[in-house]
């Protein structure tokens, strides 16, 4: 497990792919269970350890992922989050060009819980009228043959909200055979990676920006 920000307050890691944050009824082991194995290690604490999860990421994709280890610091970074105060920067890999090559993204997201799938419309309808509004920024930063290699400026954090609109724009994500690319990856992961993650640290109020690298893998290599 690669840590790559820990302090008394927060603590953040590298999540891999395939691993979830936090439990779900599959009852796989997350990886908020691997942080608390972690803390409780290192500082020889006894009894249970209080991990606060903060924010997730999909099963399949990887990168920033922090948590909180006290109540203070979970309420005030979720407060953070709710009122948009945390930059959040994503790389993705699409199989096509988009067109134009950056660009703002708004679009109205509705969940359907039963095949956790979720659909982009481009406004509100009454088919639609319970979809949340998503918006995010991306630029083309790189391009090697089929690959291209998309940055996200995320301004919303619906679930599976960059999957869908990428989609809905015809770029789907490398391996997102859930939204429409035609081949997945032999290990069940999607080329979306959280590159990182920049706030004021609610508790030292100093400016943090937190970075993880990609996987080690060969697409990702390919943009090194």
């Amino acid at each position: 497990m690669e840590i790559l920000f820990e302090d008394n307050h927060l603590i953040a890691v590298n999540k891999p792919i395939g691993v979830l944050v936090q439990g779900d009824q599959t009852g796989d082991k997350p990886l908020s269970d691997y942080v608390k194995l972690y803390i409780k290690d290192r500082y020889n604490k006894p009894g249970d350890v209080f991990l606060g999860v903060i924010h997730r990421l999909d099963r399949p994709a990887s990168g920033v992922t922090i948590f909180a280890r006290t109540s203070k610091a979970l309420e005030r970074m979720n407060r953070l989050f709710s009122d948009r105060k945390i930059g959040k920067k994503y790389w993705a890999v699409v199989g096509k060009r988009p067109n134009p090559i950056n660009g703002h993204l708004t679009h109205y997201l509705l969940k359907d819980p039963n095949k956790n799938v979720v659909r982009a419309f481009d406004q509100m309808s009454n088919r639609a009228k319970d979809a949340k509004k998503a918006e995010l920024d991306y630029e083309l930063i790189g391009e090697i043959g089929d690959s291209f290699l998309l940055e996200i400026d995320l301004h919303t954090g619906r679930p599976h909200q960059i999957r869908a609109q990428l989609a809905k724009i015809g770029c789907p994500i490398r391996g997102d055979v859930k939204y429409g690319f035609a081949k997945g990856n032999y290990d069940s992961s999607i080329h979306l990676h959280c590159r990182s993650l920049t706030f004021v640290h609610p508790v030292k109020n100093e400016p943090v920006t937190i970075t993880a690298d990609p996987p080690d893998e060969q697409v990702w290599r390919l943009f090194r």
